[in-house]
């Protein structure tokens, strides 16, 4: 009694399409289709990607319209609905295609009350057949109203989901149009010799004129920032035969915030000639090199500058000497940029070269060094790594090489000097929470010794973003650290304290740069490499002797 009490007293058939809408909302396979219309004037392919939307098996298709093909945009070909494969079909009558067939059993015999049932045969029903997903595959051709469209290509969810539900692997595209033509290459009028090349090419790109970019990125990246200057600089001689300018002097300076190249010559007693600027700055072009051309001009870059390097500045021949430490030492921390610093090259050339004559290579270096310190300086080294390499190495690899093996000299850093950078910088920087960065420390003190741990003082000063290179911050807290390796807080707080203990303005002190020296000989003997370790060499090209 309780199930016939449930049953609905009108006539009710579920229908439930809740369950394929829940399971594929939002999924949507999209076809690329082609229509060929008969009635066209041009009779030009149309194309069209039609959308089948899973969750209620409706399909809508949009055109492509071509760039200034003459053709009204319009949001829709066809209005998102169910597609009868048989269309377009005959006129119905209004109520004649419903989901439902209802019978009259008595009719009005009874009390004037009808009584209705669903008709589970539907009969009399219109049967109508639309596309389904299965229909739908490449090279199929539906049927749109009466417009015969095939199906050329889908997407790739479109191909993963006729390969999990269906198990098809074949989705070769239908070709219904020729390839585009290649584009005919874009040609240039050679330069004119007006302006700089670039501004000239500027006028060839289009009708409105602009003015050439700049590599913004680059500049912000290698500008000078503090003390990183992004300067390579070389000292340099001219390559001629006349007495006069054969002992003139000339450093060359190369920007790498813009790949501009400046020239300076240095000043000279009593031999005529003007020092100063040589050669403004300025992007320098290659010799041997076509003027009025079509194809932009190389320029010299980074890379071309090493010492040992010959370069021909607008007809003045340059011989590459020397360069200063930062030089050396960009190029050695750019080793992906500079191979001439890359020292796992260097060594891989020079074990190919001298490896066959291991032992009497061995013997060599052992007669230069006669004492048996396992030292040698560095122009015997110069010497016999030119001779083992028949010159096929250039000055700036054996300087490497030589800096790479050097004894390292070791210095005690100077506490007033570092804490007047220190205080400097934090004056630039207008840093005064001192007061709270005592009372930081004194909180993580908790048995109040007056010391904490290096690395704890060290975290402390990075959450107040102290503003000092870590470098600087390492060796400031290691020089207030006691014997039990702990630093003393309140020192280094007192000491980093410009507005209280300011440390009065320190001279520097004037070194002056090796490329300036009167005894240049033209070597790079005047580099601070005072010794070379040979054996650590030997021992990586040849291995270690037993």
């Amino acid at each position: 009694q309780i199930l016939e009490s449930m049953k609905p007293l009108r006539p009710y058939e579920r229908i439930d399409t809740l369950k394929q809408f829940l399971e594929h909302d939002g999924q949507v396979l999209r076809f690329f289709c082609v229509w060929d219309d008969p009635e066209s004037m041009f009779h030009d392919p149309r194309e069209l990607v039609l959308h089948y939307y899973l969750s209620d098996d409706t399909i809508d298709i949009k055109e492509i319209i071509p760039v200034n093909s003459g053709r009204d945009a319009v949001p829709l070909f066809l209005r998102r609905d169910k597609l009868p494969k048989y269309a377009p079909p005959g006129l119905y009558q209004p109520g004649t295609i419903t989901s439902r067939t209802v019978l009259n059993v008595f009719g009005k015999l009874v009390g004037n009350r009808g009584r209705y049932i669903l008709d589970n045969r539907k009969t009399g029903a219109v049967h109508q057949e639309f596309y389904r997903d299965s229909d739908l595959k490449i090279g199929a051709v539906i049927n749109v109203w009466g417009r015969k469209i095939i199906l050329c290509d889908c997407d790739e969810f479109t191909k993963e989901y006729y390969r999990t539900k269906y198990g098809i692997e074949d989705f070769t595209p239908v070709a219904y149009k020729a390839p585009p033509p290649p584009k005919p290459e874009k040609t240039f009028p050679p330069y004119t010799g007006f302006g700089s090349e670039e501004d000239s090419l500027c006028s060839c790109m289009g009708l409105l004129l602009k003015p050439p970019q700049k590599d913004f990125r680059k500049f912000m990246e290698k500008d000078r920032s503090g003390m990183e200057s992004n300067i390579l600089r070389f000292l340099a001689k001219l390559i001629t035969d006349s007495p006069i300018d054969r002992d003139r002097k000339f450093i060359i300076s190369y920007f790498l915030s813009d790949d501009t190249i400046s020239v300076f010559e240095q000043v000279q007693q009593n031999t005529g000639i003007l020092g100063g600027k040589f050669l403004e700055r300025g992007r320098i072009k290659k010799p041997g090199q076509e003027l009025f051309k079509s194809e932009p001009s190389e320029y010299f870059k980074a890379q071309d500058l090493f010492v040992g390097a010959r370069v021909c500045f607008h007809g003045h021949n340059f011989l590459l000497v020397n360069a200063d430490e930062y030089t050396f030492n960009y190029m050695e921390k750019h080793t992906n940029e500079f191979c001439m610093a890359d020292i796992g090259i260097i060594l891989k050339k020079l074990k190919d070269t001298a490896e066959p004559r291991s032992r009497e290579i061995r013997q060599v270096f052992a007669a230069a060094d006669p004492e048996h310190s396992k030292v040698i300086e560095y122009e015997p080294f110069r010497n016999l790594i030119a001779s083992i390499t028949d010159g096929a190495f250039s000055e700036h690899e054996i300087i490497t090489l030589g800096r790479y093996y050097s004894v390292r000299e070791e210095y005690e850093m100077d506490l007033h000097f570092l804490l007047a950078v220190a205080q400097e910088q934090l004056k630039k920087n207008s840093f005064e929470n001192f007061e709270q960065l005592s009372a930081v420390f004194l909180y993580n003190d908790r048995e109040k010794r007056g010391v904490l741990p290096h690395e704890m003082c060290r975290t402390i000063c990075k959450s107040f973003k102290l503003p000092l290179a870590d470098d600087d911050l390492q060796a400031l807290l290691t020089m207030f650290e006691d014997d039990h390796k702990q630093v003393e807080y309140k020192k280094f707080v007192d000491g980093l304290n410009w507005r209280e203990n300011q440390i009065p303005a320190f001279q520097t002190i004037k070194v002056k740069p090796v490329y300036l020296e009167d005894d240049f000989s033209g070597h790079p003997s005047s580099l601070p490499v005072k010794g070379i370790k040979y054996l650590p060499l030997l021992d990586d090209l040849f291995g270690k002797e037993e």
